[in-house]
This record gives C-alpha cells, sequence and structure tokens, in this order.
C-alpha cells in the first residue's frame, strides 16, 4: 500500500429498498493504514454501507470502490483483501473451532492458518470445542481470528462489541489493536460506544438521516471544533464561522462552532470540545441541516 492510498472510496453512493433510500448522496475518501469509526444512529445507514464496502449489497446509485477495484465485481483478488465480520459473529454453531479453521482455508486465496492459531491458543481456545458451546466472547474472538487469518488490507466489522460484556469487549480490542499494530491492516467499524472511540481510532465518520455529517481524522476534527460560551443570542457571536449546534439559558448561550481561529467578541469564553460532545452534536443535527463537512 502507498502513503496515499485509499482503502474505501464512495462517490455519490446510495441504496434504495422500495421506496425508502437507506443511504444517499455518500461521498468519502477513507484513507489506508487508519483505524475509521462509522458512528450514527439505528437506521442511519451504517449497515448498509458497510455491506456494499464489501460487496454483499449492490448500490442503487453511485460508486463504492476498495484499494481501486469495485467489491460488487466479486473478483477473487478484490475480495481476498478484504474481512468482514457482521455483528452477530456469525460462525456454524455445529462445526469445532478446528472445522471452522479447515472451511477458512479452503475459502480464501491467503488464509494463514498458523497465524489463527496462534492467536486461539494466546486465548485459551479449545480447537475441538463446538463453536455453539463457546461464549459470546469466545465466538468473537474466534470469528475476530478467522477474518484476520484472510491476511486482509481492509477489515470491516459491523458493531463487533455490541453484544460483549465488558471484559470480552477489552479482549476483543486488545486483539484487534495488536492485529492493527503487526499487519498495518485498516479497520472499518461501526459502533454506539462513542466515549471509546478516542481510545482506539484515528479517522471518524458521522451518518445521520442516510447522509455523511461529518468526516475526518479524529485530531483534526477536535481542533477545528470548540465550544463558545457568552451572552445569550440567537446567532453566532461572529461573522465567520459554522454553528453545529447552539444550546440557550435564560442569559448565556453554548454554541458548537466549526470555524477559523479568528478573535472572539467580548464577553465569549472558548474551551475544547470532547469528541463525545462532537459527536452528539451532529446526530442531534436534523435532516434539512445535513451536510458533507
Amino acid at each position: 500500500m502507498t502513503g496515499n492510498e485509499q482503502a474505501l472510496a464512495t462517490e455519490g453512493l446510495g441504496k434504495r429498498y422500495g421506496k425508502k433510500w437507506a443511504l444517499r448522496g455518500c461521498t468519502l475518501a477513507l484513507p489506508a493504514g487508519k483505524v475509521i469509526a462509522l458512528v450514527g444512529p439505528n437506521g442511519a445507514g451504517k449497515t448498509t454501507l458497510l455491506r456494499m464496502a464489501v460487496g454483499l449489497v449492490a448500490p442503487t446509485v453511485g460508486t463504492v470502490e476498495v484499494f481501486g477495484q469495485s467489491p460488487t465485481e466479486n473478483s477473487p483478488q478484490a475480495l481476498s483483501r478484504v474481512g468482514f465480520l457482521a455483528q452477530d459473529h456469525p460462525l456454524y454453531r455445529h462445526f469445532t473451532v478446528a472445522d471452522l479453521l479447515r472451511f477458512g482455508r479452503s475459502c480464501n486465496v491467503r488464509f494463514d492458518e498458523g497465524l489463527a492459531l496462534k492467536r486461539l491458543s494466546q486465548l485459551d481456545i479449545p480447537l475441538n470445542r463446538r463453536a455453539g458451546a463457546l461464549s459470546g466472547g469466545q465466538q468473537a474472538q474466534v470469528a475476530l481470528a478467522l477474518a484476520l487469518a484472510k491476511r486482509p488490507d481492509l477489515l470491516v466489522l459491523d458493531e463487533p462489541l455490541a453484544s460483549l460484556d465488558p471484559l470480552a469487549r477489552l479482549e476483543f480490542q486488545q486483539t484487534l489493536m495488536g492485529a492493527v499494530a503487526a499487519d498495518g491492516v485498516t479497520v472499518l467499524f461501526s459502533s454506539h460506544v462513542v466515549h471509546e472511540l478516542k481510545q482506539v481510532c484515528d479517522h471518524l465518520v458521522v451518518l445521520n438521516h442516510g447522509h455523511v455529517a461529518v468526516q475526518g481524522d479524529i485530531d483534526d476534527l477536535l481542533g477545528q471544533h470548540r465550544l463558545l460560551t457568552g451572552p445569550r443570542v440567537e446567532t453566532g457571536p461572529r461573522k465567520s464561522g459554522s454553528v453545529i449546534e447552539a444550546n440557550h439559558a435564560d442569559r448565556h448561550s453554548t454554541l458548537l462552532v466549526r470555524d477559523g481561529r479568528t478573535a472572539l467578541l467580548p464577553g465569549w469564553q472558548e474551551q475544547p470540545v470532547a469528541l463525545e460532545e462532537l459527536v452528539l452534536a451532529y446526530l442531534r443535527r436534523g435532516i434539512d441541516q445535513e451536510a458533507t463537512v
């Protein structure tokens, strides 16, 4: 992979089911080598986007490319570069872990069984145990080991932590981040757990109402946004800048803004914004306010 390579690129991407658009006007350029969080409420289009990225769903309009190739063409070369882990960690329940490894080896052109065996051994997951007899956390770890054994350049995870208890979540995250550090894989995952994102992610995409609300490297986004507090106003305290959210009390207003570093008007103070505050502000915006920024 080159330093400027895009792991996932979409242009005007949309998917319609009947008369309802699950995703519309989605344009993204996600850099390779990053851990990318995809955040949004239920029904925002997260799973639809991920399923189009791995070739399971064809777009209604627009284009999607993974490392410059269309995943819907189903070429072995393109598919071999992508690993996918669905939300419910689907495994053949009557297969043993060893059976699943053999199945994975037979279905993937560059399956690294030794890597999977090493990861499962470190986690003390027995190979002779049927998948249906494993705990939820163990099933998630087996599914992750199988996905990583593909040696993918892009690993796509749909709500991988949703059904796990706190200890299983931590163990899953540690395994995932160890793989990222060791192999340089690009990770794109959806999540509702906003407060954990800063610990593991480099890049953020917020989907809302089927549109991209905001995207960018997390450090850049936090640097571009700030909270302003001052005398109550109905509009922003200066001419420049974009007010993302405004909250008003009797005498004071608090504004979350994205703008340049121009001087504040008298009586106004600023402070940095936390990642969770930023995400929630974009999620609270109405559909008429959404724009890719």
